[in-house]
């Protein structure tokens, strides 16, 4: 299969993955505290990855890029997850996703100024037309309890988008250098000590006995599929495509979201949503249209 479809579709499955965490994470924040569940997805991604680890050929890291994927740890997972459970805990799920739609425009801006990566006008049309897409599903899903916003749950959201957009732009490299599972394992781990002092005591309050088996499961997606599955797929497609083509994927969310609704019953299907989800398709499939900064060298022209 031809490596840039590959990148599509581990981006693609990443998202879908994500999509699915605001209204199971949710959820889950009904029994445990932010701070828990945030710990919980760590330490038990970071177990799996090492798990995974040991029937994997053994990669060395370079010493001198511990300390580059320490910081990558922290713009990936402590202050993106994190930060995004936090905000998830404050603010409504429509909320929480409508500040996601803004993921491709930072990235876009990240990517020109550090990777120096061209700004044009149809990069700029497929980030609005996807954009449309995603605001229009949104805002028709959001008769049905969309209430519950918070200013500052709202502005946590979207400092886990900045953060995560640093992370695509800035630490690249590292996913060229490195196989995912390799990243993944260092990088949750450091994620884990960063959270482990600080939420002792929230665990340690967890009355187990009282916590239903449907609270337990949304935990366990949040760490397989949220974490352990999603950050495999978009460390894969990181290392295909451009930055700005893998956020793109980031207007995916809602349309999961709006997906599942209508398949457990809560939502019809109609004209709106399949306009909406054609915007976003459209949109991306632009922005993959757009010149990268290697075409134009190749050109001769300059960025």
């Amino acid at each position: 299969m031809n490596k840039n479809i590959q990148g599509h579709l581990f981006a693609l499955t990443a998202n879908i993955l994500w999509g699915l965490m605001a209204p199971v994470g949710k959820s889950a924040l009904v029994e445990f505290s932010a701070l828990s569940v945030t710990t919980f997805r760590m330490v038990g991604a970071a177990a799996c990855f090492w798990l995974l680890s040991l029937f994997c050929k053994r990669e060395q890291v370079d010493h001198r890029d511990m300390l580059k994927i320490f910081f990558a740890a922290l713009f990936a997972l402590v202050f993106n997850q994190g930060v995004y459970i936090f905000g998830l805990s404050m603010t409504s799920p429509i909320d929480a996703s409508i500040v996601t739609t803004t993921l491709p425009i930072v990235t876009m801006i990240v990517a020109a100024i550090y990777l120096k990566e061209p700004v044009t006008n149809k990069k700029v049309l497929g980030i609005f037309v996807g954009a449309m897409g995603a605001l229009i599903l949104i805002m028709s899903s959001s008769n049905a309890g969309s209430g519950n916003g918070s200013i500052m749950g709202d502005l946590l959201c979207l400092i886990a988008q900045i953060s995560f957009s640093i992370y695509l732009t800035v630490f690249k490299g590292l996913s060229q250098k490195y196989s995912p599972i390799t990243l993944n394992k260092w990088m949750f781990v450091y994620a884990s000590m960063c959270y482990i002092p600080f939420s002792y005591h929230d665990v340690a309050a967890i009355q187990w006995a009282e916590i239903s088996t449907t609270a337990l499961l949304q935990v366990g997606y949040v760490v397989v599929g949220g974490s352990f599955l999603a950050y495999i797929c978009i460390m894969t497609a990181q290392r295909l495509l451009r930055p700005t083509v893998v956020s793109m994927y980031n207007y995916m969310q809602p349309i999961v979201a709006s997906i599942v609704t209508v398949i457990i019953g809560m939502a019809t299907f109609n004209m709106e949503k399949g306009i909406a989800i054609a915007l976003v398709f459209l949109g991306v499939y632009i922005v993959t249209q757009s010149k990268s900064r290697k075409d134009f060298e190749k050109e001769g022209k300059e960025v």
